[in-house]
């Protein structure tokens, strides 16, 4: 049987109906309770969609999922899948080690250090956060001045991990371009004054400054996404007077928008990294696919659209899929070796 943790608006949506369809025995859990080890008898995984927004899955997700696999049962996400989730710096070496061509990262734990390789360092160069979603906390340092600025306040007052004043500019920018409603952008407005609790959980960052190369020429990244032996794609075209992609909701789909070499290289990415659901964010340098962040998790909405999917052989399958039935029946595979 299957544990489910139900939230509204996560893979749970999709993943209660394929079981229900499918005749899949399973329970919904409750993951936030004390008693969860105790709900779990019985079960033989958990799928838990967590989110990097929420402050009480930022405490507790990980630890929990760790420790259930650590003692034997199967999870959704399991440790490869999850650990590095909302960790630009954790991803920055798995690269590295891996040899996974990647946007080149820079960290430093000392202000010193920092403005050392400033002094030397050519600019532009992106500046991000160790977490956040669809390009939030992400900046562009166009010259030495303004990445000494961000080392100053990495090493001094911090940063939020929520950025209330960009916030409000990117749904105002939503809504100029009919994508999203008046509701949101008040609801923005009092961000200003009332933080979400996820920040104040997060607390303040510093104490270590990231610096990502910056690729020009490129007016799109592509996400391409592997559960087990499938993947499907997007491209997402970045803001207008912006680098950035991520979040930005104009999408494109059409499958002759995707090289195949970018398919298999993706597969390849995920054998290295052993995961159930991987999500590979690409920019290109003069044609060359460099990785700038993965996760195992993503808002579903935005990949409702894709025409189809490729299996591990290259091939397209045209048509519509669900993602989150394959999930589904990769856990179940697990648990039968």
């Amino acid at each position: 049987m299957l544990a489910i943790h139900q939230v509204k608006n996560s893979f749970s949506d999709r993943w209660i109906p394929y079981c229900e369809a499918n005749g899949i025995p399973f329970k919904t859990v409750n993951c936030y309770a004390n008693d969860i080890v105790a709900q779990l008898q019985g079960c033989d995984a958990l799928l838990w969609h967590h989110h990097q927004g929420n402050p009480k899955d930022i405490v507790f997700a990980k630890p929990l999922l760790f420790a259930l696999e650590q003692a034997g049962m199967k999870v959704f996400p399991n440790f490869n899948s999850n650990w590095h989730f909302d960790d630009k710096v954790g991803q920055k070496y798995l690269f590295e080690k891996a040899g996974i061509e990647a946007a080149e990262a820079f960290v430093f734990y000392t202000k010193k250090e920092a403005l050392d390789w400033i002094s030397k360092a050519s600019f532009p160069k992106v500046f991000k956060l160790r977490g956040g979603a669809g390009s939030s906390n992400v900046k562009l340092a166009p010259d030495a001045a303004t990445a000494v600025k961000l080392v100053n306040k990495a090493f001094g007052i911090g940063f939020s991990q929520y950025q209330a004043m960009d916030n409000l500019k990117e749904r105002l920018r939503k809504y100029r371009k009919g994508k999203t409603d008046a509701k949101d952008v008040l609801k923005g407005v009092i961000r200003l004054a009332a933080p979400p609790a996820y920040a104040k959980v997060s607390g303040k960052e510093m104490g270590y400054i990231y610096f990502q190369e910056f690729i020009p020429g490129n007016d799109h990244d592509i996400r391409v996404v592997v559960i087990g032996d499938k993947a499907y794609a997007i491209k997402r075209m970045v803001r207008e007077n912006d680098f950035r992609a991520s979040g930005g909701g104009d999408i494109l789909y059409a499958k002759e928008l995707f090289d195949d070499s970018l398919i298999g290289l993706s597969f390849g990415i995920n054998e290295k990294l052993k995961t159930q659901c991987l999500a590979l964010d690409f920019v290109f340098d003069k044609g060359r696919p460099l990785v700038v962040e993965i996760s195992f998790g993503f808002s579903m909405a935005g990949y409702d659209p894709c025409p189809g999917y490729w299996t591990k052989d290259l091939q397209w399958h045209q048509g519509s899929f669900n993602p989150y039935g394959w999930m589904v029946e990769d856990v179940l595979k697990s648990i039968a070796t």
